[in-house]
């Protein structure tokens, strides 16, 4: 019988000689199913808690996770060309995170998931107004067409719940945060970004979670710290499938999400997505592959 420790190294020998091309989308569905999880745990968390408290404490646990990094870093982590822009981020941090745990609790998981990937149109057209990337025509089309799965999705004809228009107002959140990364990765070290995210968004939760406060039990807290847990995973998996292999590879296995989110939402709340939520989603997802190809295929051309 092999002993489990030279088994254990046997796999991650194997697993690093993997190509990056099959590793990557490994990795990025494991991440995907991660933030399912994530955001199911919060689901159920809805029934006891605001969603505002569950989004402090995932800040707060998340910074105590990131601690370490920061210690081993040493003092050059503190250290920012960026103030302002990090509390810019930061507030918008608070507020993306605090509208998931809130906002996950009055949608199928799957029209959630679905909408939320909207941020990628959302970041296409600030890029192109604040960063100065070039608005291509076909990077035009594919965006408006991506907008046009939202509405196939939504059907507006039928009226548009509060809560749909959330999460679009979420994703366009999100999005601007990622613009702001995008910018600040020019001057800053990713834990400096990191850092500052994580404690700029745990200060600006604890008042208004102070307000909503409810006294969680046990169970509510390893429930919590679950919810942390698989976030820093999702991440951590995330960064190191790009590193594995290009985003135009990565890209279409994202959306691997929006099936295990349906899963999911069937399975522990007998959600059972409409056919418009699928034929939307699908045009979303389409639209976002497209222009990560596009974007792929400019940057090559350029380098």
């Amino acid at each position: 019988m092999i002993p489990l420790p030279v088994t254990i190294h046997r796999a991650i020998a194997r697993w690093q000689a993997m190509p990056g091309v099959l590793r990557g989308p490994m990795l990025v569905i494991g991440s995907g199913l991660t933030f399912s999880g994530m955001v199911v745990i919060g689901k159920f968390l809805g029934d006891r808690m605001s969603g505002i408290e569950t989004a402090f404490f995932r800040a707060l646990f998340g910074w105590f996770s990131l601690l370490p990094f920061v210690v081993m870093a040493g003092p050059a982590a503190l250290r920012t060309r960026r103030p302002g822009t990090h509390i810019i981020r930061g507030l918008l941090g608070s507020l993306g995170l605090a509208l998931t745990f809130v906002l996950i609790t009055k949608l199928p998981l799957a029209e959630f998931t679905a909408l939320n990937f909207t941020k990628g149109l959302f970041l296409v057209v600030l890029a192109a107004l604040f960063l100065g990337e070039r608005f291509r025509a076909r990077r035009v089309i594919a965006t408006l067409a991506g907008f046009c799965g939202v509405l196939v999705m939504l059907q507006p004809q039928a009226g548009v719940s509060l809560a749909a228009l959330g999460v679009l107002f979420m994703a366009f959140v999100n999005a601007i945060s990622l613009a702001l990364i995008k910018d600040m990765m020019k001057t800053e070290a990713p834990v400096t970004v990191i850092f500052y995210l994580g404690t700029i968004t745990t200060i600006s939760l604890a008042p208004v979670t102070a307000y909503v406060w409810v006294t969680p039990d046990w169970n509510d807290l390893l429930l919590i710290f679950a919810i942390s847990v698989l976030g820093t995973v999702g991440q951590s998996l995330q960064v190191r499938a790009f590193r594995a292999t290009d985003a135009s590879v990565l890209t279409p296995f994202e959306y691997f999400q929006l099936i295990t989110a349906a899963f999911m939402g069937f399975i522990f709340f007998g959600d059972l997505p409409g056919i418009w939520t699928w034929v939307g989603g699908a045009i979303i997802a389409a639209a976002n592959i497209y222009i990560a190809l596009r974007e792929n295929r400019a940057r090559k051309a350029v380098a």
